[in-house]
Formats: structure tokens, C-alpha cells, sequence
């Protein structure tokens, strides 16, 4: 069996709301135009579902 690379990726709340509005952008596109709309499902429902980590930040970084 093959190995799959994983990628991780950091995103803030805004971020992560562009990703998710672009993704279902896309699927809309792909409804109106009648085509399969599997792969941006389930990479939607990923981004959607996936965990949050709360991370430590320096209190300078906070106050800019």
C-alpha cells in the first residue's frame, strides 16, 4: 500500500471562512452546470469538520 502525504494547513477564523465560502462557490458552479460535485463535498465537509487547536501567542503579538 502506498504511503499518502498529508498536508496541514494553519488558518485564523477569516481564513478559514474564505476556504469554506470558496469551496461552496464551487459547488454551486458545479451544480448549475450539472456535474459531479463528489471531490468538492467531501474536502467542504473536511474543512467544515475540522478540529481547532487553540495556540499560545507572545502578548505583543496580541495588541498590534
Amino acid at each position: 500500500m502506498e504511503k499518502k502525504d498529508k498536508r496541514v494547513v494553519t488558518l485564523d477564523r477569516y481564513e478559514h471562512g474564505v476556504i469554506v465560502n470558496a469551496l461552496n462557490d464551487k459547488r454551486n458552479d458545479l451544480l448549475e452546470e450539472k456535474r459531479p460535485t463528489d471531490i468538492v463535498d467531501e474536502v467542504l465537509l473536511k474543512v467544515i469538520d475540522a478540529p481547532t487547536r487553540k495556540v499560545r501567542c507572545r502578548c505583543d503579538e496580541a495588541r498590534e
